[in-house]
């Protein structure tokens, strides 16, 4: 799913559903438009798929290509969750031993209660949607949980900083030079860091960094695809499938149309 911009007659947006995800099925349902129209297309937002890369530069010659900003960002912040999760089986596996332990010495085990109320397990479990939040909208009790597992765990408080940092990059960033620079401080960030997850997740945004940069400072993002997309799935979800494509999407353009 790509969304573009054209060019000559102002700006305009075109959304465009293809079944598959093979390049050259994408480009033969883009080909099938005039090459004078697609050489109009001026920019292409798209993910990280290599398919829709291809398509899209052999199709659009003339189109700069734009990683979309919510994609990226939410690589890091599937970083940032991995590492909760590895701590959060750690600390499983952790409590598992001191069972096992207390049981071979005839004793009951005990697990330890932090100040907020919750167990190491739970304090991990319960962090998820905190660590997607800045701390300026944390509520109360996602305050007091932060404070407990940033002292548990000073490694997820330096990756939760580095996650908020990098966002901020998209919302204070006004140029491409200027965001280059940025993005080039937060690579030399987690290297001095060295998370593993961060590690590899600053790598990959690296070699694409050129597409990536391409944001600023137009702004453009498919989310509008991406929403259509979701409400497409949810609707295909809700009605329980689809046997009949034609009356499927007729029942889509009454109701989204």
């Amino acid at each position: 799913m790509l969304t573009n911009k054209a060019g000559k007659g102002g700006k305009g947006s075109l959304v465009c559903l293809v079944e598959g995800t093979k390049s050259c099925d994408i480009s033969s349902v883009f080909n099938k438009i005039t090459l004078a129209k697609r050489k109009e297309v001026l920019e292409v937002t798209l993910d990280f798929s290599s398919s829709m890369e291809i398509a899209a530069r052999l199709s659009f010659p003339n189109a700069r290509l734009t990683t979309d900003r919510f994609h990226v960002q939410q690589l890091v912040s599937e970083a940032l969750q991995e590492m909760r999760i590895t701590l959060r089986w750690k600390a499983i596996q952790e409590e598992n031993e001191e069972v096992r332990q207390a049981k071979k010495n005839n004793k009951r085990y005990r697990e330890k209660i932090y100040e907020n109320g919750d167990t190491k397990k739970q304090l991990l479990a319960r962090s998820r949607y905190l660590l997607f939040k800045p701390s300026s909208k944390w509520t109360h009790r996602q305050q007091e949980r932060a404070i407990v597992l940033f002292e548990l765990f000073p490694e997820l408080e330096h990756a939760y900083n580095l996650t908020m940092n990098f966002r901020n990059i998209y919302e204070t960033s006004t140029t491409r030079d200027q965001a280059h620079t940025r993005f080039t401080n937060w690579f030399q960030k987690v290297e001095e860091q060295h998370l593993d997850s961060f590690t590899t997740t600053a790598h990959y945004l690296h070699d694409h960094l050129d597409t990536i940069i391409n944001y600023f400072p137009d702004r453009s993002t498919n989310a509008s695809a991406e929403s259509f997309n979701a409400k497409l799935k949810g609707f295909r979800a809700l009605v329980r499938g689809v046997s009949d494509k034609k009356f499927f999407l007729f029942r889509v353009s009454r109701i989204y149309g």
